[in-house]
């Protein structure tokens, strides 16, 4: 149910019966020069609508903007600070408690946008208003992905590139993929690391041209496969996550001495 397509009474309809949400949400910054700089927030979205037609639960609009100032030396990169999309997103939730929304899914696709997400929940959960919780897509399937990419990379890699290469071909330059790999990086966390420490800010001290993996490797077949194994993972998450009574999803009492 895509809530923007739907009248007040249709929506009233649901919340009378239902209680939960989802919000998808990705950035607008540079994915290399192969893919579009909506990557994030259209795997998010495509994602979301298509686990809630499934199942029937209420989808909103994508937050299509989110933190991405480690990406903002390539043009086109769009951004909002890190309390701000805090704070939107903690909004925007409210709202949705506001109409009888006790339990929301964040439908993520952007690796900036986590520990911001998290943060929000904890937020609306220490207060006991909803019980909000974060999902990346790639995290749910993680043995799919290392068995079909050698390289899948953190950041515009095959993994994304295939993503889109199912949900809107068209827009994948692909008499670049070359380019994207060969001017890009095969990134090792470890070897970006001095005596422990993690010495970069921006993805351009990584990658000249923004990212990683080998993008050669992607097809629309394996990005069709990654979609489908996604969405199962969601469709069981939110099935799971309305199934809970609202008093097990909300804080513990204090200790009695």
């Amino acid at each position: 149910m895509y809530l923007p397509d739907r009248t007040w009474p249709e929506v009233g309809e649901y919340v009378a019966d239902e209680s939960l949400a989802v919000v998808p949400l990705g950035s607008t910054e540079q994915h290399g020069p192969h893919l579009p700089e909506g990557t994030d927030h259209m795997i998010a979205e495509a994602l979301a609508r298509e686990a809630t037609d499934r199942t029937g639960f209420l989808c909103t609009p994508p937050v299509q903007i989110g933190v991405s100032s480690h990406h903002r030396q390539f043009p086109g990169t769009m951004w909002v600070e890190a309390p701000v999309f805090r704070d939107y997103v903690e909004s925007l939730s409210r709202n949705l408690t506001y109409h009888g929304i006790d339990r929301i899914v964040y439908v993520n696709a952007h690796g900036g946008n986590v520990s911001h997400l998290r943060e929000v929940g904890r937020r609306l959960h220490d207060d006991g208003t909803a019980y909000a919780i974060e999902w990346m897509w790639d995290e749910s399937i993680p043995g799919l992905i290392e068995e079909v990419f050698e390289t899948p990379g953190p950041h515009g890699g095959p993994k994304e590139t295939a993503m889109i290469m199912h949900i809107a071909e068209k827009l994948v330059r692909d008499d670049r993929l070359e380019d994207a790999r060969d001017g890009g990086a095969v990134f090792d966390y470890d070897a970006e690391r001095v005596h422990g420490a993690t010495t970069f800010y921006d993805c351009i001290e990584n990658s000249p041209n923004g990212v990683f993996g080998d993008q050669t490797d992607a097809t629309p077949e394996i990005g069709e496969e990654l979609f489908e194994a996604a969405t199962d993972q969601l469709v069981a998450l939110l099935e799971w996550l309305d199934a809970r009574p609202i008093d097990d999803l909300m804080p513990e009492p204090p200790l009695e001495p």
